[in-house]
Parts: structure tokens; C-alpha cells; sequence
């Protein structure tokens, strides 16, 4: 076991519970200045039970950072130190522990395992810079074990694979390396293999590019530095056998971490992403961010921009986090992570100084349901809290229906629901149950269309004109401008924009949000004496939703349900019951694949088709069957004419989204049905004056 023997760094201070001597050289080597050593975040990611939590204890054991393992089954595992974790036996946040290792820095985030709270771990993995992905020898590879494999891939996450629990049955060493290659990448590489010189280990790695395979040729072996490359470059994902357990493999599991961690040069510009928001013991608002540039300091200001507003706030305090115990440090470099203090207008996602704005998250819930009070609670109070949970995760999605005065939240699932139920009591005193769950549909357009709102009752004035065009499914809601400033001021367009954005928008079929559009001012006027603020949201307003009920008249709305991506396993006998009810459901599916004695079918499928048919499969197959889902995306709903039906929404009676105008006459606002609007507007579009399309961003809304 390694010894440590550095001191904290100058202006570091120690908590009252202070940490045993081993663990202080991750906080000196991630804060001393002019210190040189290599470090990075790794991840650890898995399907629920893979045992990701057990490695994580079995490697801060193995590195001296902690001087006993906790368990999972007992609760006491250094980083599932919330209660919730601890009770279920589940990761449910992402967690922070540091290690060192053969001179490097390894700062571990512990990610959730349980497909309920998959966007948690997205946000995580925007902020590493290796991931290691841990398969059950005994499960194998899983959907949500997939799902995470896409996830790396689409943010170039450099990774490696730990087999787990291979002290468990499991169909052997060659089998499990074939379903790897086959399932998650060929370039999976048994890296056991390869560190002991094995041809053929070498011959796979060589392959990966012609400059591996110009190196292997004339020297018959690659060089450590050329491997470490081809690992950076998700060009091979080596794989790791062992028992966490059993602290089987975890040691050669850190020294191909320590020696394959890719470094990174970082720009000298403080920028820092945030990938989580939560609540110290004490109520403090945490903000957890990894530094992509510069340094951080206590009490240096910081910039950021959501929701198309700019805003600037002092930190606080820097802590880092040990599982639940922290230290608190004067400045971080770059390529750290840790959590600050003072930060109220962050949220996950949240891009500080001169980091880029993050890309649309992947993942997002297909559930809605309503939140229902215990008798007598607030409502107010109620949403306020709410409100403040979708803060730390705004995926939530909290909708308050006014007419029925409802709450509904967005959730992955029933665990999740579980744990807002318990949030709410724990943090606000508030009880709450919860309504079956409804599937979230959304609404587009397919063709573009033109709008036009007015607000003009007595003393007051606006007018607005949008476009609205079809984008690609799951580029979600885009707004910009083409209006020229000498027919609309820069800081009218900037109102009304800010307006459109600060709403999620109602299609006019079923009442559901608004997706895949692109919403564009063309044209507005304003009135030198009247016009106010409050003038320009209600003509937005009303000029968007006027726009989707022409767009309805036309036939080109349309009504989109969440697919679930599904691999449904079975006996060979059973195959022919399982096409029938994949048919019945409106799947979209393969020709079954035999495996053995199993045939394995993989698809899309509706997910208000799939109900409980993961219990259907486990009867009709004797327990030998499964099915695995996860979201593929949002797609033309497959009874979209039944659901509409059902629904009854009427668009025009839907007052607080009404797509009516108001107009003045005689000294007094009267309304104007929307098929009417255009013929009273006050603005044209002239489409010689129309400029280039500008992005309502923070550029934008600066100048």
C-alpha cells in the first residue's frame, strides 16, 4: 500500500472532522502550485447491481484513501452517503472521491446505476475525461449498459471496460469478450492480455490505425505511449476482468488507469462546466463543476448565461468532496472538479466563463404525472418546491395547470418518483402522492407557417409576427430573428424573444409541449407612448399560438409519442408469441437472432404500448425471457387520431394559450378570433428587408 506524507497546501482549511493523513496528498496534488502531476476525472458507470459502487470502495481501498471498504448490502459504502442510496442499496447521485495512484490524480465520480436516473449520469459524463464502464460477469451486457456505450460515444469519452463478479457463474472469459465485441464496439481489447505481450492481443490493438500497425510491423510490439494513444482516441477500449469483492483485479485495474488517463492541455481562460446541483447537510446550494480552463478562485466572480440571461455571482467557497466529508481549498486548476458555494442561478448543463454552451441533453423523461398534496397543503408552497427541485434537475419538467390547479412533474420512472415523494417531506415538510402516470406526447409542425399576435386593449400596444419552421426530431424549440432594427428596435426584438423563451409553448391537438421548431421574429411594432413590457409576452404569445392553429387548419400539425428501444430476449420456442404481441404493439423490428437454446430481438416500440409487458415475458417464458427498454427518441404517434379523440382538447378554449387577438376601437379593447388577426394586423413582411437568421443567444442579447 502506498504511503502519504504531504501537507495541505497553504490556505487550505481543515474541517473540524478532519480527514486520516492518507487522504490529504489528493487534495495537496490537485491544489499545491507549480505541482506537476498528471491527473484526471475517470467515471464509473453501469447497469444497476454490476457492483460500480463495491469497485469504486475496493479501488479508494487498494489506493489508501479510505482504511476499510464499506458494502452496499450494509450501507455504509463511502459514496452513497445519502440515505435514500444507503436504504435502497442504489447509486441515485453522482458522488466524489479522489485517489492517487503510480503519480497520478484520479478523481472518481461515482454515477447512478438505476435507469430512472440515466440524465443524471449523462450530466456526469460531460465532465470526465475517462469513463470506466462496468459489465456483471453474471448479467452480462444490459439495455441500460447500452445506453450508457452511446452516451460515451457521443461525448468522445475515452473508456475502459471492467468485468465484474467473476467469482459469480458466468458463461466464461472468450464468451463474455464475443458479446462485448459484438454488442458495444470490435475494438473492445483484452487488456490483461495485451500488457502480457499476448500476439494476438497486440494484432487487435495494431489494427486499430496504420500508424499502430506501421509500429507493430517493424517492431513486433507498441509502444505504452502508442497504446495510451489509442485509448484516448477511442480507437481500442481495453477490458479488465475481476471481483470488486473480492479486490480481484482491482490493482491491475489502477495501473491502467494511472498509465492510460488521457492528459489534457487546457486553455488559460477560466471556464468551468456544471454538471450537478444539490444540498450540503446544512441546506447550502452546492454547484459541481469540473474546470475546463484557467484557475479557480474563492471569491472571484463568474459568468454564465441560461435561459438567454446573462448573469454574474461571487463564489463562495471551493470544497472537495471525499464521499461525504470535504475540504475546503483557496483555488483549483484546471481539469479538477469540486463543488462551490454562492452560485444561484447555475444549473446542471450550466457553462461558466468562456466555456461553450453544452449540447441538448440525450435523455429526458416520457412519464408526466400529478403531484397530489396531502389535504390542507399550500399549493404555492407546493410548486415553490417544486420549482426548487427542477433547479437541481431540470429535466423534472414542473407544469402547473391553473384552470385544474395541478402540479405535474416529468420523471424517468417510479423510483425516481419515490425519491421526489421523500425530497419534498425530508426538505420541505410537504407530503405528497402521486397520479398514474401518463405518457408525455409532444407536438411539431411539418410545414412552415406564419403568425401574428396584437395586444392592444386601451393605453397599451404590441404587435408580433413569427415564423415557424419543422426541424429534425430532437432538436427541440430554436429561437432567432430576421427582423430588420430600423422596422422593430434591437431591444423590442430582445423582449420579444426573451418572451418566447421563458415559456414552454402548447400545441393546439392535445394541449402538449411544443418540439422540433424553430420560431422566428420577422416583424413587430411598437407605440412610442403605450407599449410596456407585459405588451410584447402577450402578443408573442398569441402570435405563436396563432401560427399552430393555421398550421392545424392546414393538416400540418403533428401529434409525437416516445419509442423505446427495446432487445427482447426469449426461448427459441417462444419466438413465434413474441412477434405476434411485438406486432399487436405497432413495433419495429429485426428478424430474431438465435443465440443457443434463446433468440434475441431487437426493435422500437411505442412506449405507451409497452406497459407491463416485462411480466408478460416472464410468464409466458417461465422466467427465462426479458426485455430491456430505452428511449430511442420521439417519433410520429402510431394512433395519434385515438389519442387526439381521447384528449378533447379544444385550442380555443384553452384561455391562458388563447390564439386570439385584442384590438382597439372606439376607445376599447375588443377581441379578434384568429382567423381574423392577419386581416386586422397593423405589419407586413416585406421579405427584401428581411436580414440573415440570428440565434437569440447570449450574443445577442449582450449587444
Amino acid at each position: 500500500m502506498q504511503t502519504h506524507t504531504e501537507r495541505l497546501p497553504h490556505g487550505t482549511a481543515r474541517a473540524r472532522d478532519a480527514w486520516p493523513p492518507h487522504l490529504l496528498q489528493s487534495c495537496a496534488l490537485a491544489t499545491k502550485k507549480g505541482a506537476r502531476v498528471k491527473q484526471a476525472v475517470v467515471g464509473l458507470l453501469a447497469h444497476v447491481d454490476a457492483g460500480k459502487t463495491t469497485l469504486a470502495e475496493a479501488m479508494l481501498l487498494a489506493a489508501g484513501a479510505i482504511r476499510t471498504a464499506g458494502r452496499v448490502d450494509r450501507g455504509d459504502s463511502h459514496l452513497d452517503t445519502d440515505p435514500m442510496e444507503r436504504e435502497r442499496g442504489i447509486t441515485i447521485f453522482a458522488s466524489q472521491a479522489s485517489l492517487d495512484w503510480n503519480g497520478t490524480h484520479i478523481m472518481l465520480l461515482d454515477a447512478p446505476g438505476h435507469v430512472d436516473f440515466s440524465a443524471e449520469a449523462e450530466r456526469t459524463i460531460a465532465a470526465l475525461d475517462c469513463a470506466l464502464l462496468v459489465v456483471g460477469a453474471n448479467d452480462g451486457i444490459q439495455g441500460h449498459t447500452e445506453t450508457l456505450w452511446d452516451l460515451l460515444r457521443r461525448h468522445q469519452v475515452p473508456t475502459l471496460i471492467f468485468v465484474n463478479k467473476c467469482d459469480l457463474e458466468h458463461p466464461g472469459r472468450s464468451t463474455l469478450m464475443a458479446d462485448l465485441r459484438a454488442r458495444l464496439s470490435p475494438a473492445c481489447l483484452d487488456g490483461a492480455a495485451f500488457a502480457s505481450g499476448d500476439p494476438t492481443a497486440l494484432e487487435d490493438a495494431a489494427s486499430a490505425d496504420d500508424t499502430a500497425l506501421d509500429e507493430y510491423l517493424e517492431t513486433g510490439s507498441i509502444a505504452p505511449a502508442s497504446y495510451a494513444r489509442l485509448v484516448a482516441e477511442r480507437s481500442v477500449f481495453p477490458v479488465f476482468f475481476g471481483a470488486a469483492l473480492r479486490n480481484d483485479g482491482v490493482r491491475e485495474l489502477l495501473d491502467a488507469l494511472a498509465a492510460l488517463a488521457p492528459e489534457h492541455s487546457w486553455p488559460t481562460a477560466f471556464a468551468a462546466r456544471v454538471f450537478r446541483i444539490s444540498r450540503s447537510d446544512r441546506g447550502e446550494r452546492l454547484s459541481w463543476l469540473k474546470v475546463t480552463g484557467g484557475t479557480l478562485r474563492a471569491k472571484m466572480m463568474v459568468e454564465g448565461a441560461d435561459h438567454g440571461a446573462p448573469w454574474a455571482e461571487k463564489i463562495n467557497e471551493i470544497r472537495l468532496y471525499q464521499g461525504k466529508r470535504h475540504e475546503t481549498v483557496a483555488e483549483l486548476p484546471a481539469g479538477s472538479i469540486c463543488a462551490v458555494t454562492g452560485l444561484t442561478h447555475t444549473m446542471p448543463g450550466s457553462a461558466l466563463g468562456a466555456e461553450a454552451a453544452a449540447p441538448r441533453p440525450l435523455l429526458a423523461p416520457v412519464l408526466s404525472y400529478q403531484v397530489i398534496p396531502a389535504p390542507g397543503t399550500d399549493a404555492s408552497a407546493l410548486v415553490r418546491a417544486l420549482r426548487e427541485l427542477a433547479s437541481e434537475d431540470p429535466l423534472l419538467g414542473v407544469t402547473w395547470h391553473e384552470q385544474l390547479q395541478e402540479a405535474h412533474v416529468q420523471l424517468m420512472g417510479e423510483v425516481q418518483q419515490d425519491v421526489v415523494r421523500e425530497l419534498l417531506r425530508d426538505r420541505y415538510g410537504i407530503e405528497v402522492g402521486f397520479g398514474p402516470g401518463g405518457i408525455l406526447y409532444k407536438e411539431t409542425i411539418v410545414e412552415p407557417v406564419e403568425g401574428v399576435g396584437h395586444f392592444e386593449p386601451l393605453r397599451h400596444y404590441a404587435e408580433v409576427r413569427v415564423q415557424l419552421e419543422p426541424l429534425p426530431r430532437g432538436t427541440g424549440v430554436q429561437f432567432g430573428t430576421r427582423c430588420s432594427e430600423d422596422d422593430l428596435d434591437r431591444n423590442w426584438q430582445r423582449l420579444a424573444l426573451s418572451n418566447a423563451m421563458e415559456r414552454d409553448h402548447a400545441g393546439v391537438l392535445t394541449g402538449a409541449p411544443l418540439t422540433d421548431v424553430r420560431i422566428t421574429l420577422i416583424a413587430g411594432r411598437a407605440h412610442a407612448k403605450h407599449t410596456e413590457g407585459g405588451d410584447f409576452r402577450q402578443a408573442t404569445y398569441r402570435a405563436v399560438r396563432q401560427a399552430l392553429m393555421t398550421a392545424r387548419e392546414q393538416g400540418a400539425c403533428v401529434l409525437l409519442e416516445p419509442w423505446y428501444r427495446f432487445r427482447l430476449v426469449v426461448p427459441a420456442d417462444k419466438v413465434g408469441r413474441a412477434l405476434t404481441d411485438l406486432t399487436r404493439m405497432a413495433a419495429v423490428f429485426e428478424a430474431p437472432a438465435a443465440a443457443g437454446e434463446m433468440a434475441a430481438i431487437e426493435g422500437v416500440v411505442p412506449a405507451s404500448e409497452t406497459g407491463e409487458y416485462g411480466l408478460e415475458v416472464a410468464r409466458y417464458t417461465g422466467g427465462r425471457g426479458r426485455i430491456s427498454l430505452e428511449l430511442e427518441g420521439y417519433a410520429n404517434c402510431h394512433d395519434a387520431e385515438a389519442v387526439i379523440e381521447a384528449g378533447a382538447y379544444d385550442p380555443e378554449a384553452d384561455l391562458p394559450n388563447t390564439p386570439d387577438s385584442v384590438f382597439c376601437s372606439h376607445g376599447a379593447g375588443h377581441t379578434v378570433k384568429w382567423y381574423d388577426v392577419p386581416e386586422h394586423a397593423h405589419t407586413t413582411v416585406d421579405p427584401a428587408r428581411l436580414r440573415p437568421w440570428r440565434p437569440a443567444d447570449t450574443a445577442f442579447f449582450s449587444k
